[in-house]
């Protein structure tokens, strides 16, 4: 059997760049579940364009058995997130790999021992770059993607992975609602329209994505400031990141399905909702051309599904009618145009509260991604 060799990415226009940002679309050729990141976006975090770079630092690695190229990993030393949790962690991100322990055992090992380089003590990933794509799938493997905003992986990922140590750390939920029959409780909608009616609260409605725009540095601090509770996988955002983050999703977003939560003119909380565009991201490969831009635009009157990928209210709020409030914006949104299913991801096993709301809602958990940690010093 030829031998396995690991391989620093020196540039983005290294041999080794090229075979990082290929090797996931040889990898997944054919699956129906997997949707393709845009390659422009891989080259610049390669290139080190991500503002993630401002402060922090990141190595990246290709596996090869003989001269074919067999894993990639990513190892992070994210700097703001350490200052934040007073550890010495490192993240792991693109990791994918072949069937192939020794492979996977010669990537983690690249990625460990540059960790162990820069002081770092423990690991823990899949956690990468702004708020997308956190945790291997675990369960659900019969589902697609939800576009790039929650990953998918081959089942034997998980084995793969604790072989190397590494153990359950926490796992992120995906929660799937039938759009189609969705309707609020007859007491969470009360709860809602006492709210409203108290005048505390304001829901604005978007037409542009401009509009938009002026809330963007708001709602990044909405975002820092409401999810430091979730714990080891809350990453705080730097302004420039926030920036970054915008403009990607403004990329895919109907400023129809974004819901803020005004109070006082100050935002108490949002709700972003998304046009499933899988199906046109898988056919565009990754690549963006005329024909994928217009296969984008044409899925986005199209598509039948709905993601829900950002949720949160300021904790002074939630005891106020907040979170009622926006479930009645889920359900508003669920109900426009013709979407038949709704797919909410990122939700942390911990916020048990919003678990059993949107199980009350009759939201069930369909697919599961983990987080995995383990000491640097074993």
């Amino acid at each position: 059997m030829d031998t396995v060799s690991v391989h620093p990415v020196t540039s983005a226009r290294s041999p080794e760049a090229r075979q990082f940002i290929q090797f996931p679309h040889h990898l997944y050729a054919g699956c129906r579940q997997w949707v393709p990141q845009f390659r422009l976006d891989i080259r610049a975090i390669l290139n080190r364009k991500h503002p993630f770079f401002d402060r922090s630092e990141a190595a990246f690695f290709v596996c090869r058995r003989g001269g074919r190229t067999i894993g990639t990993i990513g190892a992070l030393y994210n700097i703001p997130y350490n200052e934040r949790h007073g550890t010495k962690m490192g993240h792991f991100h693109f990791f994918d790999c072949e069937d192939d322990p020794e492979g996977c055992h010669a990537l983690f090992e690249a990625a460990f021992a540059w960790m162990r380089q820069k002081g770092l003590r423990q690991v823990m990933g899949p956690l990468g770059f702004g708020v997308m794509g956190m945790g291997i799938l675990v369960g659900g493997f019969e589902h697609r993607a939800a576009m790039t905003m929650m990953s998918y992986n081959f089942p034997y990922y998980g084995r793969l992975v604790e072989t190397e140590g590494l153990r359950k750390l926490r796992d992120q939920l995906s929660m799937f609602l039938d759009a189609t029959t969705f309707r609020l409780p007859d007491k969470i909608r009360r709860v809602a329209e006492i709210a409203m009616k108290r005048g505390s609260f304001q829901v604005p409605e978007f037409r542009r994505k401009s509009e938009l725009r002026r809330y963007a540095h708001d709602i990044g601090k909405v975002y820092n400031e409401s999810f430091q509770s979730h714990g080891d996988e809350y990453n705080p955002l730097s302004p420039r990141e926030i920036q970054q983050v915008t403009r990607e999703l403004l990329q895919v977003a109907d400023p129809s399905l974004v819901k803020l939560l005004l109070s006082k003119n100050e935002i108490a909380g949002f709700l972003f909702g998304f046009p499933d565009l899988s199906e046109a991201l898988q056919k565009g490969k990754g690549r963006l051309t005329p024909l994928s831009i217009l296969r984008l635009l044409r899925e986005y009157k199209r598509t039948k599904g709905l993601i829900v990928n950002g949720a949160g209210i300021l904790p002074h709020f939630q005891r106020l009618g907040g979170n009622a409030l926006l479930y009645s914006m889920l359900e508003k949104i669920a109900s426009q145009r013709r979407f038949l299913s709704v797919d909410a991801v990122q939700i942390a096993e911990t916020t048990e509260l919003m678990l059993a709301d949107l199980a009350t809602l009759g939201a069930k958990v369909f697919k599961t991604h983990r987080l995995y940690h383990r000491s640097l010093s074993e």
